[in-house]
């Protein structure tokens, strides 16, 4: 949100356990309805491989939030 306020796109990326917060923060800050990146909970005990799964999916759908594209 700060990013766009100042014309620099940007994308959240946030775990499963803090979509309630971040949903909040955003609507606190006049952003209701901010779309985020939603990536499983918790990654400290994840293994590299998922962690690998996890960031490529987080970055296709960052890209699509960026653009504005739907796959």
């Amino acid at each position: 949100m700060i990013g766009e306020k100042i014309g620099k796109p940007a994308v959240s990326i946030m775990t499963t356990k803090f979509v309630s917060a971040a949903e909040l923060m955003a609507r606190v800050l006049g952003a209701d309805g901010y779309p985020f990146v939603v990536i499983d909970h918790p990654i400290s005990s994840a293994s590299g491989e998922t962690l690998d799964d996890w960031a490529r999916t987080a970055a296709g759908q960052s890209v699509d939030l960026l653009i504005g594209a739907n796959r």
